[in-house]
C-alpha cells in the first residue's frame, strides 16, 4: 500500500492543501478535483497510481482543508486558482505533469495548459468538460441565467445546489447500484459547503463559471497544436456533463481515448476499478520511460 503524505503549502498567503504520494522521481500525475468536493474524491485512486507515478491532489482555494478566506478577502475566481495551482506546483518543484480533471478541475487544468502547454505530458479528463455539446440544458440552465444576472431570484435557483439533497444527488444519479456509493462523501462535502460564508464563495464560482466556454476555442486549438495525449473517461449517465461531452475530445484531440462507464458523475466513486485501469493503460502508453534510477514497474 502506497504511503500518502499528506501536507500543506502557503501561497500567496494562502495555506493549500495537498496530498502527495509515490516516488518523487517518477512521472508526477497532478489531479484536480471538481465541486463540491475536494481532493478526498481521490483518496482511493492514489494508492492505485502511486506504485508508479508521483501523485499530488491539492485542494482548491475555499475547498477540502485549504483556506476558505471569504470572498471580502480573496476574489474567487478560475483565474485565480488556476494561478495558485501553478505556484503551489512551482514551489514543491513540479515543472512536467500529467493531469486528472474533474469538473471544476477542468477549468482550472485548460487554464494551466494554455498558460503553459510544454508543462502537460497527458490529459486524463473524467466528467471534466470542454465543449458545449457536453452540458446537460437541464442543470445548466438556471446556472446560465445566473451568469448573465445575479439578483436575489436567479441566487436562489442556484443556492439549492449547496444543500444536502443536491450534494447527495451528485453522487447518486446515474449510479445502478448507489449501495456502492459511501454516504460518508456527500456527508462529508455537505459539512464543508456549509461552513460560514462558503456559500458566497461558491456563488461566485458560479457566476464566474460563464468565463469558461469562451476559453473552448483556445482548448481545442491547444489540443489540436500539442496533439497532447488525451483520455477522456466518463460516467455516461451524468446529468451535469453529459457524454457527448467526451466525445467531442475526439474532434480535436488526435487519437484521443474515450472510454464510457455505465456511472454518474463521480465515477471513482461506483467504478474505481475500470476507471483506475483505464488511466493506468493510458499513462503507461502515453508518458515518457520513468527518470534515470527509479525502480518503478
Amino acid at each position: 500500500m502506497a504511503t500518502i503524505h499528506h501536507r500543506y503549502a502557503t501561497v500567496r498567503g494562502q495555506r493549500l492543501f495537498y496530498r502527495e504520494a509515490g516516488p518523487v522521481d517518477a512521472p508526477t500525475v497532478v489531479l484536480l478535483h471538481g465541486f463540491p468536493t475536494s481532493s478526498f474524491m481521490f483518496r482511493n485512486l492514489i494508492p492505485l497510481l502511486a506504485d508508479r507515478y508521483h501523485v499530488i491532489a491539492p485542494d482548491h482555494l475555499g475547498f477540502g482543508l485549504s483556506d476558505a478566506p471569504s470572498v471580502e478577502e480573496f476574489d474567487y475566481t478560475f483565474d485565480a486558482l488556476a494561478d495558485l495551482t501553478a505556484q503551489l506546483l512551482e514551489q514543491i518543484g513540479v515543472t512536467r505533469y500529467a493531469m486528472y480533471v474533474q469538473d471544476y478541475g477542468a477549468p482550472v487544468g485548460w487554464r494551466l495548459a494554455l498558460a503553459d502547454p510544454t508543462a502537460v505530458t497527458a490529459i486524463i479528463t473524467q466528467n471534466g468538460n470542454g465543449y458545449e455539446a457536453g452540458f446537460a440544458e437541464e442543470f445548466w440552465k438556471p446556472v446560465r441565467v445566473y451568469w448573465q444576472e445575479q439578483t436575489p431570484q436567479t441566487e436562489a435557483a442556484i443556492r439549492h445546489a449547496l444543500t444536502l439533497e443536491v450534494t447527495r444527488w451528485q453522487y447518486l444519479h446515474g449510479v445502478p447500484d448507489e449501495s456502492l456509493v459511501s454516504p460518508d462523501t456527500w456527508q462529508h462535502d455537505f459539512a464543508l459547503l456549509s461552513r460560514p460564508g462558503n456559500d458566497l464563495v461558491q456563488l461566485a464560482l458560479f457566476a464566474d463559471y460563464g468565463g469558461n466556454p469562451p476559453l473552448y476555442p483556445k482548448l481545442h486549438a491547444y489540443l489540436r497544436d500539442s496533439r497532447v495525449p488525451l483520455l477522456a473517461v466518463w460516467g455516461r449517465n451524468d446529468e451535469i456533463f453529459r457524454p457527448e461531452g467526451a466525445l467531442a475530445f475526439a474532434d480535436d484531440a488526435p487519437g484521443a481515448e474515450i472510454v464510457l462507464l455505465d456511472g454518474g458523475h463521480f465515477l471513482l466513486e461506483s467504478h474505481l476499478d475500470a476507471a483506475a485501469s483505464a488511466i493506468r493503460g493510458f499513462l503507461k502508453r502515453s508518458l515518457s520511460s520513468p527518470v534515470d534510477g527509479w525502480k518503478g514497474n
